[in-house]
C-alpha cells in the first residue's frame, strides 16, 4: 500500500524557514548594492576597467573580459577561462561595481593559483548536479515500490551532494571576497573611504551562499526525516 501523507505535513515549516532565509539574503543583497551602486568612485573606472587592471596586475593574461546581461549574473568560468560581468557591473563605476569586479577576479586568482577548495568546487559540480536531480525520482521510486528503503536512501545520499557543494562553495566566495578587498585596499583603484563601501557590498553577497547553504540543510533535514532509517508508513 503506497503511504499516504497529509498535504501540510509539519516538516514543511523546514521548507519555509529555508525560503525565507534565501529571500531576506536576496533582498539584503539587493539593498546593499542598489546603495552603494549609487556612489559613484572618485577614480572614475568602470567594472570592465576595473577588472581588466586587476588581471594585469595579478600577471593573469589568459582570463578574458566579457559583458553578460541581467542583474547581478556576475561570475567566473574557470574551464572558459572567462570572467563575465553583467552590465549593471560592467558599465557602471559606482562603488558596488567595483567591489562585485574585484571579487569575481578574485577567483580568477584562485584559479590561477590552484586554490585547492576552488578545484574541488569544480570537481564536484557534475556529481551535485547528478544527485540534486535524481534525487527525488530515487526517492519517488522507493516509496512506491513498497517503500524500498535502499532506494529512498541512495536518493537522500544523492541529495547530500547539493549540500556538498554549498559547503564548499563557502570557503571559496569568502576567500575570493578577501583577496578582493586586499587588493582594492592598494589604493589604486578605490580610496581608502570607499572601501569599507565595497566590502559591505561582499558581505552581504555572501550572505547569499550562506542563506543556500542552510536552505539545502533544512530541505536534506526534511528528507532525512520523511524518508531516512525506520520511517516507514503503513
Amino acid at each position: 500500500m503506497i503511504p499516504f501523507y497529509p498535504i501540510f505535513d509539519p516538516t514543511y515549516i523546514l521548507v519555509i524557514v529555508g525560503l525565507l532565509i534565501s529571500m531576506a539574503a536576496s533582498a539584503y543583497v539587493k539593498s546593499t548594492f542598489n546603495r552603494y551602486d549609487e556612489v559613484k568612485t572618485k577614480n572614475n573606472v568602470t567594472g570592465t576597467q576595473a577588472a581588466q587592471y586587476i588581471l594585469k596586475k595579478e600577471n593573469i593574461h589568459d582570463v578574458g573580459v566579457q559583458q553578460i546581461a541581467g542583474d547581478l549574473t556576475d561570475n567566473y568560468n574557470s574551464r572558459d577561462k572567462m570572467l563575465s560581468l553583467s552590465q549593471s557591473t560592467g558599465q557602471s563605476t559606482s562603488v558596488a561595481a567595483i567591489g562585485v569586479a574585484a571579487h569575481e577576479c578574485g577567483h580568477a586568482v584562485q584559479d590561477d593559483k590552484n586554490y585547492i577548495p576552488l578545484k574541488i568546487r569544480a570537481a564536484i559540480v557534475p556529481v551535485a548536479n547528478i544527485g540534486s536531480t535524481a534525487a527525488f525520482p530515487l526517492i519517488l521510486l522507493g516509496v512506491l515500490f513498497s517503500w524500498n528503503q535502499t532506494l529512498i536512501n541512495v536518493g537522500i545520499f544523492a541529495f547530500s551532494f547539493a549540500l556538498l557543494f554549498q559547503l564548499v562553495t563557502l570557503p571559496v566566495e569568502f576567500n575570493a571576497s578577501r583577496r578582493a578587498i586586499k587588493i582594492l585596499s592598494e589604493g589604486n583603484l578605490l580610496t581608502a573611504e570607499e572601501v569599507p563601501m565595497a566590502k559591505k557590498v561582499l558581505f552581504a553577497a555572501a550572505l547569499t551562499y550562506v542563506a543556500a547553504a542552510l536552505a539545502t540543510f533544512l530541505q536534506l533535514l526534511r528528507l532525512i526525516i520523511l524518508f531516512g532509517g525506520n520511517n516507514r508508513r503503513n
